[in-house]
């Protein structure tokens, strides 16, 4: 394989280009697809996709499965397309619609009647393939709008083309190792996304998640599948370590993004997976992918600032800020303000220190807890409570003091839930040790508690409010 050294007119073009489609699939929770049935066929409820050309266009799926063929479809076809991820609320869509100037809804479900009245087509797809007519279709370059998650408001929608969004992946050029990529991500949001791509244009299989299924009867389809290379948030794979299913998969490549990496998970993935090479990565929606970290150890090298890449990265007030062929172009209202600053890079909003020769995330800048006005990351305690080995999972929160502003709070999620009854004491003396001995005293949490789970959002990452 090697890396795209020019861009590439559409996806499916890239996959004609490639060939080595013989056993392709994109596996769904319910169904799956043979690859090369797209190259003569369509998932979408018209004559052929040439109908589209031009448009722009909302895509918004129940299904994930429904969402990837369609997508292959209609880029290089539509001017643009808004993906909106599952969370997306109809109480957002006429502003996705306004903003993004759309003239097209392409869905696996029937839409309220209102949209029928605004003017809007409406086209259905789905996860089956129809065989269809060649027709000549003149390509163009098609905007790919994602959407922010993690804010209370309206999401901002972000402009990437096909250019950014795989100038990280290598193209498969010849038939090769046989790749089954998984992912515990949702492909309509960056990361998943990332995967999905990495999936088709790299020459492998793809095995969706299923909105409704549990983590145990994804890695039951994964190791049915035979999955070689799986990507997901720290959170997600330690769930993935909780279930009894956790020993069907044997990937020979496992991937982590979306959070702070700590060096808990990495051992425990070390541990449980031996024989599978564990790198993780940082990547925004709006920065693109920044670098991979491949030895085995939470942060990164100081060195990678100093690389000279495609990739420029520099830290500037302890915040993380990238600039790249990568980076998304810009938001598509403009009452979000620049996305990047006059010199062309991103804040990425990440929070850094530098320790020695290498730099450690300590947590996102709008994510701070104030305690008495000394700043509080939450990560950063969560991963020195993360080091006790009886802990699975943590997550950090404020909770409201009329003196202080607020207080630190831990909920504490065990490997064995019975140790919270018999050891609940000597567990949490050995925790407050980890933590005096790491953290400056105001980090410390006040407040410990054992829980029995610990919630995840649809984007794979910790939910956090304050207590």
């Amino acid at each position: 394989m090697n890396a795209l050294a020019s861009p590439i007119a559409s996806i499916r073009d890239a996959l004609i280009s490639a060939g080595c489609l013989r056993c392709r699939v994109l596996c769904g929770a319910t169904s799956s697809v043979a690859i090369k049935t797209l190259l003569h066929g369509s998932s979408l409820g018209c004559n052929h996709a040439g109908e589209l050309s031009g448009r722009s266009i909302l895509l918004t799926t129940n299904d994930q499965l429904a969402a990837a063929l369609a997508l292959i479809e209609l880029d290089g076809i539509a001017s643009r397309i808004v993906i909106c991820p599952p969370e997306t609320t109809p109480e957002h869509f006429p502003s996705l619609i306004g903003k993004g100037s759309i003239d097209t809804v392409v869905s696996d479900y029937e839409l309220p009647k209102y949209y029928s009245l605004t003017g809007l087509s409406q086209v259905r797809c789905g996860s089956t393939i129809r065989p269809v007519d060649d027709v000549h279709i003149d390509r163009r370059p098609t905007e790919w709008v994602l959407l922010s998650s993690g804010t209370t408001g309206a999401p901002k929608m972000i402009v990437h083309n096909l250019t950014s969004l795989v100038a990280p992946i290598k193209l498969a050029t010849s038939p090769g190792e046989k790749l089954v990529w998984g992912t515990f991500y949702d492909i309509r949001r960056y990361g998943g996304l990332q995967v999905f791509l990495r999936a088709a244009l790299g020459g492998g299989s793809l095995v969706l998640s299923g909105d409704t299924e549990t983590t145990g009867e994804h890695l039951i389809r994964l190791s049915k599948q035979g999955v070689t290379h799986l990507s997901g948030t720290p959170s997600q794979w330690r769930r993935a370590l909780m279930s009894p299913e956790a020993h069907r998969i044997d990937p020979s490549y496992i991937r982590l993004s979306g959070e702070i990496v700590d060096q808990a998970i990495l051992n425990a993935l070390r541990s449980f997976y031996p024989k599978a090479a564990v790198g993780h990565a940082f990547a925004s929606t709006e920065a693109g992918v920044g670098f991979e970290v491949n030895d085995g150890l939470a942060g990164f090298p100081a060195a990678i600032l100093n690389h000279d890449t495609s990739v420029e990265i520099k830290v500037c007030n302890d915040s993380l800020r990238i600039r790249s062929n990568r980076t998304a172009s810009h938001y598509l209202d403009s009452r979000n303000g620049a996305l990047v600053n006059g010199d062309g890079f991103v804040d990425t909003g990440d929070i850094v220190e530098l320790r020695g020769d290498r730099y450690y995330f300590l947590g996102r800048r709008n994510g701070v807890i104030n305690v008495g006005g000394l700043k509080v990351y939450p990560e950063e305690v969560e991963a020195v409570i993360n080091r006790h080995p009886a802990v699975r999972m943590s997550v950090v929160r404020p909770r409201r003091n009329p003196i202080t502003g607020s207080l630190v709070s831990a909920d504490i999620m065990l490997k064995d839930a019975s140790l919270a009854e018999q050891q609940s004491q000597v567990i949490k003396s050995e925790i407050l040790e980890i933590c005096q001995q790491s953290l400056a005293h105001h980090k410390i949490p006040v407040i410990i508690r054992y829980v029995n789970s610990v919630g995840v959002a649809a984007t794979g990452k910790l939910s956090r409010h304050d207590a």
